[in-house]
């Protein structure tokens, strides 16, 4: 379709090359070839009589005319949305999507695979890609490399909506065989024993846990460091080692494994779960049935409240702080 010599369809490259500033990168969101992208900023470059985007050294950045066409071409692509577009009522027994949700693998656990398999009931077409936990996962909301990102409440985007899942503590867990944990722990007990524990991704960095009892300059004997949260238990299997884990994961274990369930014997605060989406995918509703489906499976008859908790709030944000700072 073209308006006054303009392909409208050239509008949606237009809106993703200046708010990418790459070919490359708005080739990824446009789910185009690079080659492709590049032909539709040289008809763009054609339509306006201007380069739009020129290369500044390894980089990009946009012209003067491009820059005063962001917010103009943003308006007139959100009116079609809301105007022109007809919303359709969404129906999951004939629904037929990808979904692209970005969670850990303990989230996957005590979440993500009970939900997914009553999801394939309940809406057999929608098919879901699951990807790893990144450094910047606020990022890939931003970029639309992922429709939900499940993650704490404060590594979250404040300029996107989000809903509270669930509330879960921590716990330590040991072999059956392990003696020690048959009586109530202290810190000293604690403190003494050997652990394991997870550090994540490429830059190995530290669970929650660990950060915890670093920032109150207690140090563990760690003896074992896994790559993720589900080959903790495994890890402590046979031996005397134990694991600080999320009661919610370690339920689930002592059901699998020959494991058992010690409380801590001091005050680690709980986290919050939420899942977030971009704000552009408000009227989604294939994302909103399927963020319900997932509150009503987080909480289940738990009833998990969020409730504010200022001390455990301020200790989760440095966390948090730290993590980004990485």
């Amino acid at each position: 379709m073209r308006f006054e010599r303009l392909d409208l369809n050239l509008l949606v490259a237009l809106d993703v090359l200046l708010a990418e500033r790459s070919v490359s990168l708005a080739a990824e969101r446009l789910f185009l070839s690079q080659s492709a992208a590049s032909s539709a900023l040289a008809r763009l470059r054609e339509y306006f009589g201007d380069e739009l985007l020129i290369t500044k050294g390894r980089q990009m950045t946009l012209t003067v005319r491009a820059e005063n066409l962001i917010e103009p071409v943003r308006a007139v692509l959100d009116q079609i949305r809301s105007t022109i577009t007809v919303s359709q009522p969404f129906d999951p027994a004939s629904a037929d999507r990808q979904v692209r949700i970005m969670a850990s693998d303990y989230t996957t656990q005590v979440l993500l695979a009970d939900a997914l398999a009553d999801f394939a009931r309940l809406a057999p077409g929608l098919r879901f890609e699951l990807q790893p936990m990144g450094r910047k996962p606020v990022e890939a909301v931003d970029r639309g490399f992922a429709d939900l990102l499940i993650t704490i409440d404060f590594a979250v985007s404040p300029d996107h909506p989000s809903r509270f899942l669930f509330e879960d503590d921590y716990v330590v867990v040991g072999c059956r065989s392990n003696r020690t944990l048959s009586r109530p722990l202290t810190p000293e007990i604690y403190f003494g024993l050997g652990h394991v524990t997870a550090r994540l991704g490429r830059g190995h960095m530290p669970a929650f846990d660990e950060w915890f009892t670093r920032r109150q300059r207690q140090t563990r004997r760690v003896e074992v460091v896994a790559p993720n949260f589900l080959s903790l238990p495994l890890l402590v299997l046979d031996t005397d080692r134990v694991a600080t884990m999320h009661r919610r994961q370690a339920e689930r274990m002592v059901r699998i494994f020959p494991l058992q369930i010690a409380e801590l014997p001091f005050t680690m605060p709980a986290i919050r779960q939420v899942v977030q989406w971009h704000c552009a995918n408000n009227s989604d509703k294939a994302l909103a049935w399927i963020v319900e489906h997932l509150i009503l499976f987080a909480q289940g008859d738990k009833n998990d409240q969020a409730e504010p908790q200022e001390e455990h709030d301020a200790m989760l944000r440095r966390f948090t702080l730290d993590y980004r700072a990485r």
